[in-house]
């Protein structure tokens, strides 16, 4: 005690300070001892999610020794690549038509500014669509940064078009949009060396979450669970 409380105040404890660090250390033994005694560490939900926080820190404490190789590491990559991969970038111009402007004549305006785009290369694109606080050129992007701007399923759609020609409409939650790609960086795995603080990281996660399982599967072989339902309830598998 008189340790802990040199290193905590940079000084020792008077004799005085000691005494009641001791009083208080025998006082929550002795009150521990009772509660214990008189059975309040029994369905008491706290108590009891801190028991069960207490088994997973040791198997928690167990994965965190553990070291991957880099074969475990590259393997691990390979399994989750969709985790790790780098996201497709994109640069595009856009016209946009607001359907409150155009109403069910919407979709033949887009068709006909699309054939200008596609026989007049010369046409000024922003002379042709509506008003918008949207840019007219948005510089590369990332896809996920799309998606939360105009909606995934226009940012998947936007990830299938051929870079260098006009085409459309590609719907959105603003509207609908003629889009020339002009610049398509596709998503990649990345090289265990440059992602290998991350792979480690969930490596070790996945281990922990496996040492768990096994753990909790031989404790269970220990128990007869029985599950009581209602009168009258149904019942499933």
């Amino acid at each position: 005690m008189a340790t802990v409380f040199t290193k905590t105040w940079q000084r020792p404890p008077t004799a005085e300070e000691l005494k009641g660090l001791i009083d208080d250390h025998v006082k929550e033994e002795i009150l521990v001892r009772q509660a214990l005694e008189i059975g309040l560490d029994r369905d008491d939900t706290v108590v009891r999610r801190r028991l069960r926080q207490k088994m997973e820190f040791l198997n928690a404490a167990d994965a965190e020794t553990l070291t991957a190789t880099d074969a475990e590491l590259d393997a691990y990559l390979k399994a989750n690549a969709a985790t790790f991969e780098i996201d497709p970038m994109l640069a595009f111009q856009q016209i946009v038509l607001n359907p409150q402007r155009h109403g069910e004549a919407i979709e033949q305006k887009a068709a006909a500014i699309l054939e200008v785009l596609l026989s007049q290369p010369a046409a000024d694109p922003t002379s042709l669509g509506d008003a918008s606080l949207l840019p007219p050129e948005l510089p590369l992007t990332s896809k996920t940064s799309i998606g939360q701007t105009f909606g995934a399923d226009f940012a998947e759609e936007l990830d299938k078009i051929s870079a260098g020609q006009w085409t459309g409409p590609v719907k959105s939650g603003f509207g609908l949009h003629l889009i020339r790609v002009s610049e398509h960086v596709p998503g990649r795995v990345p090289a265990l060396e440059v992602v290998r603080d991350a792979v480690a990281r969930e490596w070790t996660n996945a281990k922990r979450k496996e040492l768990e399982d096994q753990r909790f599967t031989e404790l269970l072989k220990r128990y007869v669970v029985s599950i009581e339902s209602p009168a009258g309830a149904e019942t499933g598998p």
